[in-house]
């Protein structure tokens, strides 16, 4: 039956007569994984090179084909309805210049600070080289079957985090809830650079500023500079009352933090509102081009730390007492591996530091060329990010090992804070008490802090702009930057204020981190199961031409999901209300805490609605059916591979006609069928 409604076809029978089924042998049948196209402009066909021999496909239509009643491209008679997919022109979007673009900008999205400030002290307070085995077991468990999933789908379709989602249009909103925490992500993610750039800029001073104390911070501090021989005496004084003149510059002269906001948030700091505005101006202009100008950068975003971390590898190993703190951070200890939240806090590492479930690896891979080789390229990113992680391990855990030497005491752990302000008040510190020209490496320090946040700042301000990209499609790239630079700007405000530390707290748990991992279980389930594990396989050996193993085809549909699920209920049974360096926050601040949970959660049930109600069906149980079926148009972005993919599944279709039908055997059949 004819219908005007683009979106009300399943993804079987939108452009194949359901009467005509192709033989499995024909010349014709597209051989998947094996697509190398060249146009012929003499001719003005399309030449799709298969193991039968060369296919000739119109370029342009025949009056009567796809636009007229007459033939389809089966060569069928019979009128064609109105909301075929046409084959005459693919849609304009962007691309990586090259292949290696892609792989530079998904290393700088997921190296990121988490590996060089988060890493080493949740390894530390996780049971040290013990915490290693289970991050590693979630990495295979979690990690790479995630990030090889997101990379498929958005290469596949060449969509972004949101219009991905026409595979099973009633989960739309889980798009859109995840550019939702990507966006709050990003906000205060950008005051992390500012704040960094501060720090850059003040290690130009010929006495780094936080290396001593100011007078009006009284007998209570003690100088971060090189230690004296009292050094010992203040660290391990019995009050605990000695506090270090780097944590009071950090929270006295770069925040101006307040003890409480019960009576506001105050104003922003206007240093750091101009650094703010330098980082914004930097991610600006690095996506102003798109993937075209951020691909360039990404040479320099991906390779630059790495650049820096080797020279700091190099000068923490040759300080005395390092090997001591490398040997503490790797020293197992075993009685952890029983402890629930360590395996928590393994899976949380990955789940942030890889950034999956958040759209971002969907929207760069969606700017790839259809058949790139992105298994390869996710067992480099995901090797190489917890290479990275274990690096920046051995250097900070190196340099501590120096300090404890220096101070006198076997206590490594003593030497250093953990938790938030880790990166802005213990590294300085340690960098204070280097006695060779500490600004050199100060200096190095924070520009790699910098390049690092940029990095992963890019891949998530372009994910919100590409949803806003593929929605108005005729909107120029630079307006759609400048507008989401000013109003993410805008927002960042609120992170510098003398509160903002508060805030910053707040919304990255109620925001981001408990909406991204509630979404994260709806995107599984919605891959796996709605449309399936076997249906994804399916895609994978289209385009690549590889078979998947039982490894992901399992994770994928069992033990990913199961895991997340479990880290959910943990987080909900565990749950306490947030705190903040001991302050809690006032009833109606958790009041709103939760509706931007809900808001961000909601969008599921909002989005799910709407697709509902844009599907066809004489009653609502069949729009209801119809929303958890591909739309016509899902498949690769090309016409002329989408033609081709269209017979690939009409052809998978035969072997499926007389298969059993049962419940379990329909389960087993997803998984391994």
């Amino acid at each position: 039956m004819a219908t005007n409604d683009n979106n009300n076809n399943d993804g079987y029978g939108a452009f194949v007569n359901p009467a005509y089924v192709p033989s499995r042998h024909a010349s014709t049948t597209s051989i998947p994984g094996e697509y190398r196209k060249s146009l012929d402009r003499d001719e003005g066909t399309e030449s799709v090179k298969s193991n039968g021999g060369i296919i000739k496909i119109e370029a342009t239509p025949p009056k009567g084909g796809i636009e007229g009643s007459g033939s389809d491209l089966n060569g069928n008679n019979h009128p064609t309805p109105n909301d075929s997919i046409e084959f005459t022109k693919a849609p304009q979007r962007d691309s990586w210049s090259n292949d290696i673009e892609f792989l530079m900008s998904c290393i700088a999205l997921s190296v990121g600070l988490g590996n060089v400030w988060r890493f080493p002290f949740t390894a530390l307070d996780n049971g040290g080289g013990a915490f290693v085995i289970p991050y590693i077991i979630v990495l295979f468990l979690v990690g790479k079957p995630v990030y090889y999933m997101e990379m498929l789908l958005g290469q596949f379709s060449s969509r972004g985090c949101v219009k991905v989602f026409d595979f099973a249009p009633i989960m739309r909103g889980v798009g859109y809830g995840q550019v939702f925490a990507t966006g709050i992500v990003t906000t205060y993610y950008a005051t992390l650079m500012a704040i960094t750039l501060r720090f850059f800029m003040d290690s130009f001073y010929p006495t780094l500023p936080w290396s001593y104390c100011r007078e009006e911070w009284g007998a209570t501090c003690f100088d971060s500079k090189p230690p004296t021989e009292d050094y010992v005496a203040n660290m391990t004084m019995s009050d605990g009352a000695k506090t270090s003149s780097a944590e009071f510059y950090f929270i006295n002269v770069i925040l101006r933090q307040k003890d409480t906001i019960d009576d506001g948030i105050g104003y922003p700091s206007w240093s750091l509102a101009l650094t703010l505005a330098f980082s914004w101006l930097v991610i600006a202009l690095i996506t102003i081009k798109g993937v075209k100008s951020s691909g360039k950068a990404s040479y320099f975003l991906a390779l630059f730390p790495y650049c820096i971390m080797a020279v700091l590898l190099v000068r923490s190993l040759t300080l005395p007492g390092a090997f001591n703190g490398v040997l503490y951070f790797l020293k197992p200890q075993w009685d952890k591996l029983l402890d629930p939240k360590v395996w928590y806090a393994a899976v949380t590492q990955v789940f942030f530091s890889l950034a999956i479930c958040f759209g971002n690896i969907i929207m760069y891979a969606s700017f790839n060329r259809f058949g790139h080789n992105i298994k390869r390229d996710c067992n480099i990113i995901t090797t190489l990010d917890t290479f990275t992680s274990m690096l920046s391990g051995i250097i900070i855990f190196g340099i501590l090992g120096n300090l404890a030497h220096e101070s006198g005491t076997t206590d490594i752990k003593s030497v250093v804070q953990g938790g938030p302000g880790l990166a802005f008040i213990s590294y300085p510190d340690a960098i204070a008490k280097f006695k060779f020209v500490p600004q050199i490496f100060s200096v190095l320090f924070f520009l790699m802090l910098f390049v690092l946040g940029i990095g992963s700042n890019v891949g998530m301000a372009s994910c919100c702009m590409t949803v806003i990209k593929d929605r108005f499609t005729n909107a120029k790239n630079w307006i759609i930057v400048l507008g989401i630079s000013i109003a993410l700007y805008a927002c960042g405000l609120l992170y510098i204020t003398p509160g903002g530390q508060y805030v910053l707290n707040l919304l990255d748990f109620y925001g981001a981190s408990f909406v991204a991992l509630v979404l994260a279980i709806f995107e599984l389930i919605a891959v796996g199961w709605i449309y399936g594990v076997k249906r994804l396989c399916k895609d994978i050996y289209f385009m690549l031409g590889i078979k998947t193993s039982w490894y992901y085809r399992i994770c994928w549909s069992i033990v990913t999901p199961a895991v997340m699920t479990a880290i959910l209920l943990y987080t909900l049974v565990e749950y306490k209300p947030l705190e903040y360096n001991g302050y809690t926050y006032q009833s109606g601040v958790y009041i709103f805490g939760w509706c931007l949970s809900a808001f961000g959660i909601g969008q599921l049930l909002f989005w799910g609605i709407y697709g509902v109600h844009k599907r066809n069906g004489a009653s609502l149980w069949e729009r209801i059916v119809n929303s958890f079926k591909p739309k016509s148009n899902w498949g690769p972005l090309d016409p002329f591979i989408l033609k081709n993919y269209k017979k690939y599944l009409d052809d998978m279709r035969v072997d499926e006609m007389f298969r059993p039908n049962g419940f379990w055997y329909r389960v087993y059949d997803n998984i391994f069928g």
